[in-house]
């Protein structure tokens, strides 16, 4: 197989939520293979922060300002990407995150607002359906593109106290085989997929799993023990199976959820 078939080069990406851990990973690593990056957010000096980080280490990108829940800013963003370049042939959905107010690790489920649950939800079902909606009807016209949302492992079992973020990440698997099957059948070439990071360190969960020691917490220590490398998962490590999955190489994969977890969707904890 040609290593020509991983290039992104002449692909236009865009990427929501673009200068987060995992998000800013992958839009370096897009740049990296080739691709020009879009890398789309609601703050304009973060989102230029990451391009210009991007284009000293000599890739192409530019900053594009939008909320992912918003379809009047996510049709804008759309319009402004494809008046510039003329295409999207990538999508990445990378906004996301847990709410703090809808975790339940110090008090009763019941005890957690409802408004809360609609929060973590729409931070992380709503803001993956709204630009695939948008920029996936655009890929659509032309018959080819790659779309990849971000799953989870609370989307496989149920992890203690993201009763929300969970069930908002079980929607983006099925929401992912669902829209992979439709386009498949109706729009050609487009494309499907998500993965599903297991446990890295970010500045949302910094405070969940390190102690102002720098030490591990309790939790921490439960989820390394469940991971049969040992360790948390560094975000460049999430590269690899993107740039494949937008390359060439994947053409014939779609509707999958490829976990990037360090084995420990496959332990049992035996």
């Amino acid at each position: 197989m040609s290593s020509d078939l991983f290039s992104l080069d002449g692909k236009v990406a865009v990427v929501t939520g673009g200068y987060g851990v995992i998000g800013g990973g992958i839009a370096s690593a897009l740049a990296n293979a080739g691709a020009r990056v879009a890398v789309l957010g609601r703050r304009r000096d973060a989102a230029q922060k990451k391009v210009d980080e991007i284009v000293a280490a000599g890739g192409s990108a530019f900053a594009v300002v939008g909320d992912a829940l918003d379809e009047a800013q996510m049709r804008a963003a759309r319009d402004e990407v494809t008046a510039a370049e003329g295409k999207v042939d990538i999508l990445i959905n990378g906004a996301g995150g847990n709410v703090a107010r809808a975790r339940n690790d110090t008090k009763p489920i019941f005890e957690i607002p409802l408004d809360a649950f609609d929060e973590v939800l729409r931070l992380n079902f709503h803001a993956s359906l709204i630009p695939t909606m948008i920029f996936g009807e655009s890929m659509a016209a032309r018959g080819s593109g790659s779309i990849i949302n971000v799953s989870s492992m609370a989307s496989y079992q149920a992890l203690s106290g993201v009763m929300g973020y969970s069930v908002a990440k079980a929607g983006i698997d099925n929401f992912t085989r669902w829209m992979a099957v439709e386009m498949a059948r109706k729009h050609g070439a487009v494309r499907v997929n998500a993965i599903a990071p297991g446990f890295f360190v970010s500045e949302q969960n910094r405070a969940v799993l390190i102690k102002p020691d720098g030490s591990f917490s309790e939790r921490a220590q439960k989820i390394v023990a469940r991971t049969p490398m040992g360790r948390f998962g560094k975000p460049e490590e999430l590269v690899g199976a993107v740039i494949w999955l937008c390359s060439d190489a994947a053409s014939f994969v779609t509707g999958t959820v490829i976990p990037i977890d360090g084995g420990f969707s496959a332990f049992s904890g035996v």
